[in-house]
This record gives structure tokens, C-alpha cells and sequence, in this order.
């Protein structure tokens, strides 16, 4: 799915990984690999995620720096197929850290909290 105007969500919350503090990296990584399924952690990114199943692993600071924006970018598009809330949360994570916002560029940065702000639960 696309932004309007701009880059699939995925790419901007890898983007946003990529440029991301070691903290936010671990955050995003644990919400993107606590959304997908078995299946799809063995498949996606070439299973690189794998690892985390056996005993719900966290994921370590160590972890965070190993994974590739490419392989997150895969992990968010199967995401955003598989459950549209979790991407929304991921995205809401790195909107509201203003390094990384800042890192991305303003028009990345509005792109994201345009899709925030479209997905927000609208006032009766």
C-alpha cells in the first residue's frame, strides 16, 4: 500500500530503521516480529527472524544492529498485509521520535504522520 503522493509504508518505517537510535531499532524490531506469525518468520527476510520463535526471544541491542533496512522492509510489507493495526503502531513509534524524524527528511516525515493522521479514529 501506498502513501498518497509518496514511497509504500514499509520503506518509510525502513528508512526510519535505518537511521533509527539502537533503542527505537529494538522497539520497532519486536513490534514488527510480535505481529507476524510463525510461517512468516521463517519465510520472510530470507527467515532471518526465525531465531526469535523459540522461547519468544527478545530482541537485543545486538539483534537490532544485525538486521538489514531490507529485510525489516519485508517484515513491515508482510505486516501491513497481515495485520494493519500493528503497522499503524509501528509507524506512531517512529513518528514520535523527533531524531529520527529529523534523520528522515520532511517529507518522509510528513508522509508518515499523514498516514497516522488518516488512520486515526475519527470524532462522531
Amino acid at each position: 500500500m501506498r502513501s498518497r503522493g509518496g514511497p509504500p509504508i514499509p520503506e518509510i518505517v525502513a528508512r526510519a530503521f535505518a537511521v533509527a537510535n539502537a533503542g527505537l531499532r529494538v522497539r520497532v524490531l519486536s513490534r514488527l516480529i510480535g505481529s507476524a506469525g510463525t510461517l512468516a518468520l521463517a519465510v520472510v527476510g530470507g527467515g532471518v527472524f526465525f531465531k526469535f520463535l523459540p522461547h519468544a526471544r527478545a530482541v537485543s541491542l545486538e539483534d537490532a544492529a544485525r538486521v538489514t533496512a531490507g529485510q525489516v522492509f519485508e517484515l513491515a510489507r508482510y505486516v501491513q498485509q497481515s495485520n494493519p493495526a500493528a503497522i499503524v503502531q509501528v509507524v506512531g513509534l517512529v513518528t514520535r521520535d523527533a531524531s529520527t524524524m529529523s534523520a528522515l527528511g520532511a517529507s518522509l516525515a510528513a508522509i508518515a504522520i499523514g498516514y497516522l493522521a488518516e488512520r486515526a479514529p475519527k470524532p462522531d
